[in-house]
């Protein structure tokens, strides 16, 4: 049983997706704000779980509420619910695993231990959050135009001064696609002919193919 309570999260949120470096037939793009699958926010709970909540704040299952300012730990039955948890880890995003590629939105929480606690059972370690809405729209899906990675099918247009951004496929978002991501291969010269742009995006496949759309 879950108790009633909640625990609140102070977060500021960047932006969904990296700028990428843009290049054509040359050499790899390459992200220039780290990882492509960095947390997308901050996540500060304001006080140590109450008792009811599993033995991690925010782990694989468990939903959140959403918002523009903050987020906080809800039952996933809760009208409140906005979204899941897909993946958790400890430690530092920049340098922990990645993400499963559909992650809407990524919290970064950092380490947090209530006074007097000496055994560290009510201590919140640093970790992060890999997110997907319980409802569309969901930016990280191949064409969604968000989301904390760039994976086959996502579209990007130039934003200038040689990179790239990530907008929505289907013309909805802010700016127009210019190039789709066909695939993702392990070199650069395994791209089908149509491609002229490379990204990079990092895992066992490391380099995406684009074209023109």
């Amino acid at each position: 049983m879950r108790g009633k309570g909640a625990v609140g999260v102070a977060v500021r949120l960047l932006p969904a997706a990296p700028a990428l470096t843009l290049t054509t037939l040359a050499a790899l793009l390459t992200g220039c704000h780290g990882p492509a699958d960095a947390p997308v926010g901050n996540a500060r709970p304001t006080s140590v779980r109450p008792s009811g909540y599993g033995a991690q704040f925010l782990a694989v299952g468990e939903c959140s509420s959403f918002g523009t300012t903050s987020f906080t730990e809800v039952p996933c039955a809760s009208e409140r619910a906005a979204a899941r948890v897909v993946a958790r880890y400890d430690g530092a995003g920049t340098d922990g695993p990645r993400c499963p590629p559909a992650t809407d939105f990524v919290l970064h929480i950092s380490q947090q231990r209530s006074q007097g606690d000496e055994d560290g059972d009510g201590a919140i370690p640093q970790g992060y959050a890999c997110m997907r809405n319980l409802e569309p729209p969901h930016p990280g899906d191949p064409g969604g135009g968000g989301g904390p990675r760039t994976i086959p099918g996502d579209c990007v247009y130039d934003s200038g001064d040689g990179q790239v951004r990530e907008t929505a496929c289907d013309g909805s978002g802010q700016r127009k696609p210019q190039y789709k991501v066909t695939t993702a291969v392990t070199d650069r010269a395994l791209c089908p002919g149509p491609t002229v742009l490379y990204v990079q995006l990092g895992g066992k496949r490391p380099v995406g193919c684009a074209r023109p759309v």
